[in-house]
């Protein structure tokens, strides 16, 4: 995978909930945005642009066929119930195309922590324990092609990409068990004790790395899980991962 540069930069979306999800990954103002040299042939949504003759070529064919050649891009639309068309679309500066590629997302992730909202008696809990998680969703590619004019006066397409994501996550980790949180009925002072968990979040994909926003439950396991005031209640989290993919 090319490696990313960083940016301030987020694409103006259309929709105000796209934008919305696209602003969570800035938690400090400035997000971590992908560059990519080229883009990769495949197959893209027509998303936005600001150049009306684009506009007008692409019509209604939202789903098109996309290669890159040099400083331009190859479209080939296929409608089901017409003639394929071949057109190609010369990057200028000033002007702009907003591609979307979905797809399906396999993704290793680790929970730093999980807040947990209070319980009587005890109030908003902070875990920091060992969680992981096997996370599966659908992905939001959006690559926004424009140019840049080289030293040389020549134009080269610039590509900057961003990720969005939303599935469902199962997982594996731990939790401390002590009488306060199991109503007075362990026998034991404090312990460590084993839980499985699922949920649903959404996901930033930064391209280093993948940051998300969990809503989850626990199930603990073992003869306390009966007692445990937390069973199978929501916690809210941060997921951190790798991309498989």
């Amino acid at each position: 995978m090319p490696r990313p540069g960083f940016s301030c930069y987020v694409p103006r979306f259309r929709w105000p909930l796209l934008g919305l999800l696209a602003t969570t990954g800035l938690l400090a103002g400035c997000a971590a945005v992908g560059r990519v040299p080229t883009l990769e042939p495949g197959d893209y949504q027509f998303f936005r642009t600001n150049d009306p003759a684009l506009a007008t070529s692409v019509g209604k064919d939202r789903s098109l066929y996309v290669e890159q050649a040099h400083d331009s891009l190859l479209f080939l639309a296929q409608p089901p119930n017409g003639t394929p068309r071949r057109f190609s679309y010369p990057v200028r500066r000033g002007q702009h195309i907003i591609l979307l590629n979905r797809k399906f997302d396999l993704d290793v992730f680790t929970i730093p922590f999980k807040a947990r909202p209070p319980q009587a008696p005890v109030p908003v809990q902070l875990n920091t324990n060992f969680n992981a998680a096997l996370y599966f969703g659908r992905r939001l590619d959006f690559y926004h092609v424009n140019s840049k004019q080289l030293l040389n006066g020549h134009q080269e397409p610039q590509i900057r990409t961003v990720g969005l994501g939303y599935g469902i996550f199962a997982g594996l980790g731990s939790t401390i068990i002590n009488p306060d949180v199991t109503n007075q009925q362990t026998r034991v002072a404090e312990y460590e004790g084993f839980v499985v968990h699922a949920g649903a979040a959404t996901i930033y994909d930064a391209r280093i790395f993948n940051l998300g926003l969990a809503i989850g439950f626990d199930q603990l396991l073992g003869p306390d899980g009966r007692h445990w005031i937390y069973q199978r209640r929501p916690w809210f989290g941060v997921l951190f991962g790798l991309d498989l993919n």
